[in-house]
């Protein structure tokens, strides 16, 4: 019998991350259609149960109304959607800065949590918003920064952390930071659990584990001092890599994104560049799917996982717009509830 948990959700943010109107940029995608594209996805029967929700333009406007949030509500659920996880705006140029600026840079990035509280407020009271967490990152681009001073910056960053787990607490909210080799403070797995414990708040603060960007970790593309394989490495090397880095930071897990990684990186628009995201079936994908899933899903009730997410960030929208992309991904995602999840 197949497993009915976790829910299968599916982000909405590929449709806006990397896109923009300047030259060499494709243009966003628009929620609606990215609902659409979403719902039109069928395997054996079954569908995506949700989306995870990216909470600035052009999909929403931070400052929209409860009325107008309501009416958000009503669209996603009206293709059969629940909400999970919601992406707070806090990056430079949205509402936040970054956390380990100036006081007015972190100021603005607990603005950015408290606009995110107060939307996920919103679909709460709606009903279409049952479960999930609220995503941040240090909003730093780069490393660079961070390393004229790591200790210091990561004590800043941790500071700036621990005020938005207070004010996500304050609104039963938890925060889950996402680890990625472009963020500072974040750009490899020791960073991450040494930012993780120095926040020291693991009720309100926990990790957001994305099978690409985890797997740039292992190589540490940011850090080589922090590289737990070398190129040309064995799979059994690897997978007890993979143990090693899933040990440390699966407890500390508390949202999950299933992706594929080819081993390189890649940036577009705006974004700097990260571990790239591949399509599900890609022949040059360095990870099992399905048996990597199964090392940060372990004990996955207990850390209050009810939901997982594709993360396909960056795919050309001629990719997303194409509906075998997305019944390849809703299979992969099926086979990976089947194998690891719980009824």
């Amino acid at each position: 019998m197949s497993n009915s948990a976790p829910k299968l959700h599916n982000a909405m943010w590929p449709g806006l991350v990397g896109k923009g109107d300047e030259d060499g940029q494709e243009p966003p995608i628009s929620l609606e259609r990215m609902l659409e594209l979403s719902a039109a996805a069928e395997v054996d029967g079954v569908k995506f149960d949700g989306i995870d929700y990216f909470l600035f333009l052009p999909h929403t406007d931070p400052n929209a109304s409860d009325d107008e949030l309501r009416d958000i509500a009503d669209t996603i659920a009206g293709h059969g959607f629940n909400v999970g996880s919601v992406v707070a705006p806090v990056w430079p140029g949205t509402v936040g800065d970054s956390a380990m600026g100036d006081a007015e840079a972190r100021g603005k990035f607990l603005d950015a949590i408290k606009v995110g509280c107060r939307i996920a407020g919103v679909f709460n009271g709606h009903g279409v918003r049952q479960y999930g967490c609220i995503r941040i990152d240090s909003a730093e681009f780069g490393v660079e920064k961070w390393r004229e001073d790591p200790t210091a910056n990561t004590k800043e960053i941790a500071a700036t952390f621990r005020e938005a787990a207070k004010i996500a607490a304050d609104h039963g909210e938890r925060l889950a930071a996402e680890g990625e080799i472009c963020w500072a403070g974040m750009h490899s797995w020791k960073d991450m659990l040494d930012l993780l414990e120095e926040v020291g708040m693991p009720e309100t603060l926990g990790f957001q584990a994305d099978l690409a960007h985890t797997y740039l970790y292992l190589l540490g593309y940011n850090a080589p001092e922090h590289a737990l394989v070398k190129e040309g490495y064995s799979e059994e090397e690897f997978w007890a890599a993979y143990e090693e880095m899933t040990d440390k930071l699966r407890p500390w897990t508390i949202d999950f994104h299933v992706a594929q990684n080819d081993g390189t990186v890649h940036g577009s628009g705006s974004h700097d560049k990260t571990g790239k995201h591949c399509p599900a079936d890609d022949p040059n994908g360095k990870l099992d799917i399905v048996k990597a899933a199964g090392y940060w899903l372990e004990d996955a009730p207990g850390r209050g996982i009810e939901h997982i997410c594709w993360d396909g960030c960056m795919f050309p929208n001629a990719m997303l717009e194409e509906v075998g992309t997305w019944n390849t991904i809703l299979d992969v995602m099926i086979k990976v509830r089947d194998s690891h999840g719980w009824g």
